[in-house]
């Protein structure tokens, strides 16, 4: 897929700009430029919070805005674009803020924060609207997660299932090999469509995650929604709306919807800048309260639907400087959703990816998303994953004899292949993987006999809560 020049969003948008304004008679007046904000006056008494405003500057170019606060006599805008060329006494025009129409003709297409091309074109419109800021179906009304979705990740599929309707987070450091997960995830599922939100990624990976991470195989059920990391803030969180507003669209209409949203740290730091510039008080690491109201907002308007609706099974990433998972964000986001996986760096640097750090990683649909045979070889493979990396030290340096712990004898033997199993990419089916993961842990019996037998042992509750089961 070949995209446009990266500068299609400046001349897209003075075209659409320089568009004279509908009948306009009541106008408000700039008295206060910022890097990213202008404060408005004469519009107190007719305009609201969240509405868009258009300022005309005195070289007759338009640009657009969202008020973020009201005081008084005072409105504050945060900018669509830059404010550079702006002077005071320009004016300010209320705007329709028309909601977005998703449809099928956007199945393929990377788009930007107003739902067009990035070649600047706009695709085809459909009948419904699909609303920025849409409450989430009432939590009583909404059904259970539903049966295991196929991701062709063989760890995901198996030891940290992913269910219809499920929210999980992939926490990781930079280069770890995140987008990579996220564009397999994209390709080997079984979901209806994809919603994908890159959301402050870094402008030359766009192309790459576009043409070589996702492909003409991934495309061609994904819908990418992009706002790079030097677009405002206020874009930043249009962008991110627009795309939950999409999933949410296409799970209206029945449809089995993964969402990838990379990432939540970015959006979170969109919402503070917005937040701070409206006048809020910052508290825990200079983020206002609403920005982890924000971020459960978000959250919550992903997952099951109601009856016949669909599902929105989500995977948000968070950026974890230094693996620290006790930063606000990804403590915060830990809570919310429904399980987590995490990505170590020493991991990837030994070359196995995914990085998956599997005793630290967790999926909150277990046990009920897999059988008790299931159950039972998930939790032998665990304890022979932890016990040879809390002992790998003492085994690299030669120090441990053979014959000292029966359950260390074992997972040495079977460690290596475990740890090839979870770097497994592609496997076509799960029950595939399951039979492939009774082998490699149970190499001396008949594998279908283990697998298939309901009474291979049951999984205690202390077992499950010790092993994240």
């Amino acid at each position: 897929m070949k995209l446009a020049h990266s500068a299609y969003t400046t001349q897209f948008e003075r075209h659409l700009l320089k568009k004279p304004p509908a009948a306009r008679s009541i106008w408000g007046q700039v008295t206060q430029i910022g890097a990213q904000s202008v404060h408005i006056t004469g519009l107190s008494a007719i305009i609201r919070l969240g509405d868009l405003i258009t300022i005309r500057a005195h070289d007759g170019l338009e640009l657009r805005g969202e008020i973020i606060s009201l005081q008084n006599e005072i409105s504050i805008a945060m900018m669509h674009g830059s404010p550079l060329g702006l002077r005071i006494g320009a004016k300010a025009y209320i705007t329709e803020d028309r909601a977005p129409h998703p449809s099928h003709d956007w199945i393929g297409r990377v788009l930007n924060h107003s739902g067009c091309s990035i070649d600047g074109q706009a695709p085809l419109s459909g009948k419904y609207p699909a609303p920025l800021h849409a409450r989430p179906p009432e939590a009583i009304l909404r059904k259970s997660l539903g049966e295991r979705l196929q991701t062709g990740v063989t760890a995901i599929d198996t030891f940290l299932p992913l269910c219809q309707g499920q929210r999980v987070g992939l926490f990781a450091g930079s280069g770890v090999g995140k987008s990579t997960l996220l564009g397999a995830l994209a390709k080997g599922s079984n979901a209806d469509i994809n919603i994908i939100a890159l959301i402050g990624e870094r402008g030359r990976e766009v192309r790459s995650f576009v043409e070589k991470t996702l492909g003409p195989e991934g495309m061609k059920k994904s819908i990418v929604f992009v706002a790079t990391s030097n677009e405002l803030s206020a874009l930043k969180l249009r962008t991110a709306l627009l795309a939950m507003a999409t999933a949410e669209y296409f799970r209206d209409q029945g449809k089995q919807v993964l969402f990838l949203f990379d990432s939540i740290t970015r959006y979170a730091e969109a919402h503070r800048d917005v937040a701070l510039t409206a006048g809020e008080v910052p508290s825990l690491r200079a983020y206002p309260p609403s920005t982890f109201g924000a971020l459960a907002a978000l959250c919550e308007r992903a997952g099951p639907g109601i009856d016949s609706m669909g599902d929105i099974t989500a995977v948000f990433s968070v950026l974890v400087a230094g693996s620290n998972m006790e930063e606000p964000i990804a403590d915060m986001v830990r809570g919310i959703l429904d399980g987590h996986i995490i990505l170590d760096r020493d991991i990837a640097e030994r070359g196995r990816y995914p990085a998956i750090n599997l005793p630290r990683s967790v999926s909150r649909a277990l046990p009920e998303a897999a059988t008790d045979a299931e159950n039972a070889n998930l939790l032998l493979a665990r304890r022979y994953i932890t016990q040879y990396e809390e002992s790998r030290t003492l085994i690299q340096a030669g120090l441990y004899v053979a014959g000292t712990d029966a359950l260390l004898d074992k997972a040495i033997d079977v460690y290596a292949a475990l740890d090839n199993f979870i770097g497994d990419i592609g496997e076509p089916d799960i029950k595939m993987s399951f039979e492939k993961l009774n082998s490699i842990l149970h190499p001396q019996s008949e594998a279908s006999v283990v697998f298939e037998s309901k009474t291979a042992g049951t999984v205690s509750q202390n077992d499950q809560s010790e092993t994240g089961i």
